[in-house]
């Protein structure tokens, strides 16, 4: 259908008529916009052993996840950071979304996604090429330290009575039962 063919089905709307032009959006500029923010996802994947921890290459024990895809719900980026970094096979409609976490590091606004895995198939391996391995299952009683600061905001927004120390983030809640809106801070805060 043409932009005319368009206009002339869309003016009745309006209860007028004369018939409203139709506009178009166009970019600011012809160059890519430079990044001030960043999406990604983690992703709670619980057994009857704890919950799943992998080691990243800087040291940090970190949640599987990662950055979201252009195209990608946050349901299908956690799957496929799961299958990537763990091996793990889970489905979208295997994911609850819990809610966004908001922080800003060094000037760039983090938008974190957390995420529950209700069901998932296979056993977390390393896997080549990724940069978190030595994935293990943690009693959530006896965390470890060192968590990178994002794994930590999802797990007390889902679980603020986890004792888990962090830099503060605001939480606004996707599912029902999670934890309200309003900010995350550590245990002590």
């Amino acid at each position: 259908m043409t932009a005319e063919e368009l206009n002339a089905h869309a003016w009745p709307l309006y209860g007028s008529r004369q018939q409203p032009v139709r506009v178009s959006s166009r970019p600011r500029v012809a160059r890519p916009p430079v990044a001030h923010a960043v999406i990604g996802v983690g992703a709670i994947v619980l057994s009857e052993r704890g919950v799943l921890l992998g080691r990243h290459r800087r040291g940090t024990l970190e949640l599987p996840g990662g950055t979201v895809e252009a195209g990608e719900s946050f349901e299908q980026t956690v799957v496929r950071e799961l299958a990537e970094e763990t091996g793990l096979r889970a489905r979208p409609e295997d994911v609850t979304l819990l809610g966004t976490l908001l922080d800003d590091v060094q000037g760039v606004v983090r938008l974190t996604v957390g995420a529950l895995v209700d069901t998932w198939e296979g056993q977390p391996a390393t896997q080549p090429d990724e940069s978190v391995g030595d994935w293990a299952w943690y009693p959530l009683d006896r965390l470890p330290d060192g968590l990178f600061v994002c794994s930590a905001q999802i797990l007390t927004a889902w679980r603020p009575d986890l004792p888990v120390d962090h830099t503060p983030a605001h939480y606004t809640p996707f599912a029902d039962g999670a934890s309200s809106a309003g900010p995350v801070t550590d245990s002590t805060g």
